[in-house]
């Protein structure tokens, strides 16, 4: 169910205050239901241990949010200099990093062995040799190829551009360990916001069986396995939340019996962003225009670069009307936003109450991948970031962008090459 009664319970008695203070747009996070969520990720694998979770650092690059995070007791998955800094900066280092990149240049190899280095885990085989200093632990990212599915957002293994193939990963392994590696784990990602349970105990089922058959040729002994994220949401009203405690009890047990069986049992480690976030976030607009044509077009003061996951996924986002019931009549309208582009709709026939402009509009489950995921074409600027504290004070965690930050790289020094002969 989209944005838990909860959160609303939270928000919406205070809302209109929260708009008449910060103003429209904005996305706003709930400390206390992701705190909540952190706690159930915990629990659930508390008898497995050094259990730990490395929040997925793309999906809500704020660092307010990154030191819950670090509270909670959670490591950080990066794929990009610029997230490793931003986890560095709230205190992360060392192995309190993961470092999963694809298409990894010199320079994110050199930024991941800075400041303490991190936990390296390579999408290819051949990014061995560029490795500038082999670390002593070492992982890498496996592509199970067509031995798995994938879903829609990620795509089908054989397709993938991610990952190190079947057929390579136990010379991946032997060149790291000749290149000077001495501690190995495995990692994998084959979907994103899977809802069935089942899934996610499968591929630790599959990389648990794939560590037994390497340990047998080449004698490795792996530290963790990391499963992945990719831990679903219900966008969709009545759609069946994921089932963690299933789960985790079934994957408890896979763990327990490989250390009955191997003498050893590695730690499970996961990289979860939507699933820790995406619920806990609201996108706040204000209806500005209302245009009728072949449809009923709902402008609001927001578009597609603060939330573009329903332009380019065609995905579905819940919307409520602060202060009007849906029981005294819907009307059906298209919500979209002002970049010139037909794509830009939060919802595409929606049934809402009727919209009246200065009407307040909640688009939930933005807490992930939503502001993170924004961009400037057409010159449009990304919101402000909100942060609904456990103690009912609301901070600014991030202030919307101006045209001075729209414009700032245009501020050089002139460089001119001189071609001519």
């Amino acid at each position: 169910m989209p944005m838990s009664q909860a959160f609303k319970d939270r928000l919406y008695p205070v809302l209109t205050d929260i708009v008449s203070h910060f103003g429209t747009p904005f996305h706003i996070y709930d400390e206390t239901g992701i705190r909540e969520t952190a706690r159930q990720l915990i629990e659930t694998f508390s008898a497995l241990e050094g259990f730990r979770e490395y929040f997925a650092v793309k999906a809500l690059p704020n660092p307010r949010i990154l030191e819950i995070m670090s509270e909670m007791g959670f490591g950080f998955d990066c794929s990009s200099i610029a997230e490793l800094v931003l986890s560095r900066r709230i205190g992360a280092s060392g192995e309190d990093l993961m470092f999963t990149s694809n298409n990894t240049s010199r320079e994110e190899f050199q930024a991941a062995a800075d400041d303490g280095g991190c936990i390296l885990n390579l999408d290819d085989i051949s990014l061995v040799p560029k490795v500038p200093r082999m670390p002593e632990l070492i992982c890498f990212r496996y592509n199970p190829g067509p031995q798995r599915s994938g879903n829609s957002i990620i795509g089908n293994p054989v397709e993938s551009k991610y990952g190190v193939a079947h057929q390579q990963i136990i010379e991946a392994y032997l060149e790291a360990r000749r290149r000077g590696a001495r501690r190995f784990g495995i990692h994998t990602m084959l979907a994103s916001n899977e809802l069935d349970y089942r899934y996610m105990v499968q591929t630790t089922k599959m990389l648990l069986d794939l560590i037994k058959w390497i340990r047998k040729e080449i004698d490795i002994v792996f530290e963790f396995v990391n499963i992945g994220g990719g831990l679903g949401i219900p966008y969709k009203p009545n759609e069946p939340a994921f089932d963690l405690r299933a789960m985790g009890i079934e994957i408890t047990k896979l763990m327990k019996e490989f250390s009955r069986q191997e003498g050893y049992c590695p730690r499970l480690y996961m990289e979860s962003g939507r699933y820790m976030t995406g619920p806990h976030g609201v996108l706040v607009v204000r209806a500005i225009n209302r245009k009728e044509i072949y449809r009923t077009h709902i402008g609001v003061d927001a578009c597609m670069s603060a939330l573009m996951r329903p332009a380019i996924y065609g995905a579905y986002h819940h919307i409520e009307v602060l202060g009007k019931d849906p029981q005294k009549g819907l009307e059906t309208v298209d919500v979209v936003g002002s970049l010139c582009e037909n794509n830009d709709k939060f919802a595409i026939q929606r049934p809402l109450p009727p919209i009246e402009d200065g009407d307040v509009l909640c688009i939930h489950d933005t807490g992930a991948h939503g502001h993170a995921m924004g961009f400037n074409y057409n010159g449009k600027l990304r919101p402000q970031e909100l942060l609904l504290r456990h103690d009912g004070r609301v901070e600014l965690i991030r202030r919307a962008e101006t045209l001075d930050d729209y414009f700032a790289t245009l501020n050089f020094d002139p460089d001119v090459l001189d071609l001519r002969s």
